[in-house]
């Protein structure tokens, strides 16, 4: 049985891909633990410098395999409420880590799949990719952190609109909406995404990582404790020795 999610890394970039194309890259019990072990790996690791998240096969994510689920023996309730806490660790670790993340979605992103994309920082879509709720449709509620994420990228409004009715939305209304934030031609789709994680890989990987978690941290606090971590962070920048020689090197280009 191949693994249901591939995790590699090398020269620090870590490449995450969904590998369940036959279910659409749907998240069976195996593939929710398996994210769960990545986001703790990711987060624990201070070789891996930027992530990209891919998925294989034709779609990016169909959400929760259901039919897995559903067959599953004992309390339902529990087993599902279970594994959706699997799915959120891992999201929460790669959320809250120092790690800058971009996904690459080829196709269809559905229910949960929303959830998935929407744990990097970056979405870039191919012009074939297209996103919905979904959850309805079976009677069920968001899970993957949907609830959040997407009017967090979209505005409420947008999200309930994409949540609560049968909109599908194309490549082109996703970005004009920011749900993602660049879209390209599909034979395009992986050099671009490479080139965006190689400038992370071979740039100032920790300014990049403190960014990320500068920006997250600062929705969920007040002004003054934002202010207080930017200083104490901008101060511990400044004395490092990459900072240092990028500081170096700029001054001695505005002295020319």
């Amino acid at each position: 049985m191949s693994d249901p999610i591939l995790f590699d890394v090398t020269d620090g970039l870590a490449r995450i891909t969904l590998n369940r194309p036959e279910r659409l890259n749907a998240i069976d019990p195996a593939a929710a633990h398996r994210w769960r072990e990545i986001g703790a790996e990711v987060a624990g690791r201070d070789d891996i410098r930027a992530v990209i998240l891919d998925a294989a096969g034709r779609a990016f994510c169909a959400g929760g395999d259901v039919v897995a689920m559903s067959a599953l023996e004992g309390d339902a309730r529990q087993i599902v409420a279970g594994l959706a806490d699997a799915i959120h660790d891992g999201h929460r670790l790669l959320r809250e880590s120092s790690v800058p993340i971009v996904a690459a979605v080829q196709g269809p992103v559905a229910g949960g799949g929303l959830g998935f994309m929407l744990v990097a920082d970056v979405v870039i879509a191919s012009e074939a990719a297209s996103f919905a709720g979904k959850y309805a449709d079976i009677g069920l509620t968001p899970d993957c952190g949907v609830s959040t994420l997407v009017p967090e990228a979209v505005g409420i409004r947008r999200g309930l609109e994409l949540l609560l009715t049968p909109r599908m939305l194309d490549a082109a209304t996703a970005l004009d909406w920011g749900l993602v934030a660049e879209v390209v031609a599909p034979e395009s789709l992986a050099a671009r995404t490479e080139e965006l994680a190689a400038v992370w890989t071979s740039g100032a990987s920790a300014a990049y990582g403190q960014t990320k978690r500068l920006v997250h941290a600062g929705a969920a606090r007040d002004f003054q404790a934002s202010l207080d971590d930017e200083a104490r962070t901008i101060g511990a920048a400044f004395v490092t020795p990459d900072a240092e020689a990028r500081i170096a090197a700029f001054a001695a280009r505005s002295r020319r």
